[in-house]
């Protein structure tokens, strides 16, 4: 019976809990992230609007970065909860999950990290979050600007190809989600 009443009591306050909001709120950014950075890279220089969209664009990548830490710290802490009460079943489906979510937070540190260097090579003192310039990761160097952009350009798409593997890997989760979402709006109606 007591067995019963652990398993059904809610994690609101669990480190699990806590990694699957920030992960949302990651989710919310990165979707963002593409969106703008995909709209912003096809207007002209001369557009209106242009540099605050791409001000945003560096201020939500700034922001991803930020979640990135305080996701691997609590990452580390669930998995230290979980995996010092019994090791993992190491079996080719949990390797996979490894492998998938090991690219997922590679491309998460290194798509933003390529667009610092995209920007810093362009110009100096050239990202800055909400407004507060940060300091340069690298410095302005015009002969990098091009390779700067592909990197970008290319890890933000392949990370966007790992996004839909990982969404069709968790398509139970991304159905439960897409349900909830669809509730607020009817409430809302």
């Amino acid at each position: 019976m007591a067995q019963a009443s652990k398993t059904n009591k809610p994690r609101k306050n669990s480190a699990y809990q806590n990694l699957m909001s920030i992960h949302w709120w990651m989710f919310n950014c990165y979707i963002i992230i593409f969106v703008v950075g995909s709209f912003m890279s096809r207007l002209p220089r001369e557009a209106f609007g242009r540099n605050l969209l791409y001000d945003f664009h560096k201020s939500l990548g700034v922001l991803a970065m930020a979640l990135l830490t305080l996701r691997i710290l609590t990452l580390l802490q669930v998995w230290w909860k979980k995996y010092t009460k019994r090791l993992p079943k190491y079996s080719f489906k949990w390797m996979q999950k490894v492998a998938l979510h090991t690219s997922l937070y590679i491309f998460m540190w290194a798509v933003p990290i390529t667009g610092f260097f995209f920007s810093n090579s362009f110009k100096s003192n050239n990202v800055r979050f909400f407004g507060i310039t940060l300091p340069d990761l690298f410095p302005q160097n015009s002969d990098l600007v091009d390779l700067g952009r592909n990197i970008h350009f290319w890890l933000a798409y392949t990370f966007l190809a790992f996004i839909i593997l990982h969404a069709i890997d968790q398509f139970k989760v991304v159905k439960g989600f897409w349900r909830r979402i669809s509730k607020r709006k009817i409430k809302h109606s």
